[in-house]
């Protein structure tokens, strides 16, 4: 991972309380710059009305290359669920000073704590950033892999201390997913991860499944797993799992409403962003 400019916190807010009736989700990054301009002006086009965009993690985009990319697209902010593969160098030390503050590291990104509560459209939010690394075996620790991305036992405790939440937005899946992508890749375990990454993989899916089995979400939006889909549970709680840039499913428009993503094709984002 590049070594991004130092991040630094150019406004706290202890509370977000937005308006917006529909929003962009977005899966990982990767800091991709000129992905995220072909999905920014895919926004601009397939629906104008969105202004904000909630980014599931594996962000990685340096703030000043984060507004070069969304400058003139209409989007107006970017609250981002962090997720393992980031520079938590930086990061940690920031939410260390502001805890519990959403925190604007750019013109529009804004960083969440972990966890977090929002408010969108009515309807109430629940962030809880983080996971493990299962390729961390070939990352070097304190350069493109820390520690600081593990979901605690504190988060935990704090996500479901909040209260029932309508929305949740994750990283990480949880354990128990009904995304039929996302169990099968946890079966076959395609890219040969280690057996040690891939059981402090399940302690993380394990947290967040006991935070989502109690806050009881309607809607549960992860990335992460680079697996896009969706599926419910038998007691009808619905989780969608969104690819990763360039892949189809990163991109979709959730309706606060009624907690329905609308997915557009890899074909209609690059016509739409005119690539």
């Amino acid at each position: 991972m590049r070594t991004p400019p130092p991040l630094k916190a150019l406004e706290l807010a202890s509370t977000v309380d937005l308006p917006d009736q529909r929003v962009a989700v977005v899966g990982d990054i990767h800091g991709d710059f000129r992905w995220l301009d072909i999905v920014a002006r895919a926004v601009q086009t397939l629906a104008p009305d969105v202004t904000t965009m909630l980014q599931l993690g594996d962000w990685a985009m340096d703030p000043g290359t984060t507004d070069e990319a969304l400058d003139g697209t209409g989007i107006e902010r970017v609250y981002v669920t962090l997720g393992n593969h980031e520079p938590w160098g930086q990061i940690t030390p920031l939410l260390n000073a502001h805890p519990g503050c959403a925190i604007r590291v750019s013109e529009i990104t804004w960083i969440l704590p972990r966890p977090a509560r929002l408010t969108i459209g009515g309807r109430s939010v629940l962030s809880l950033g983080g996971a493990v690394s299962v390729d961390r075996a070939w990352r070097v620790e304190g350069v493109s892999w820390w520690p600081d991305e593990e979901i605690t036992r504190d988060h935990v405790a704090a996500a479901i201390a909040g209260g029932p939440a309508d929305l949740m937005l994750t990283h990480e899946s949880p354990a128990g997913t009904p995304v039929r992508a996302v169990r099968e890749i946890l079966r076959t375990n395609p890219f040969g991860f280690p057996d040690d990454a891939r059981a402090d993989s399940a302690t993380s899916r394990a947290r967040v499944a006991k935070v989502w089995n109690i806050v009881f979400p309607e809607l549960l939006v992860h990335g992460h797993m680079h697996a896009p889909g969706g599926g419910a549970t038998d007691d009808g709680l619905r989780v969608a799992s969104l690819g990763q840039d360039a892949q189809q499913g990163n991109l979709g428009f959730l309706d606060m409403r009624t907690l329905r993503i609308e997915t557009p094709t890899l074909r209609q984002i690059r016509e739409a962003a005119g690539r």
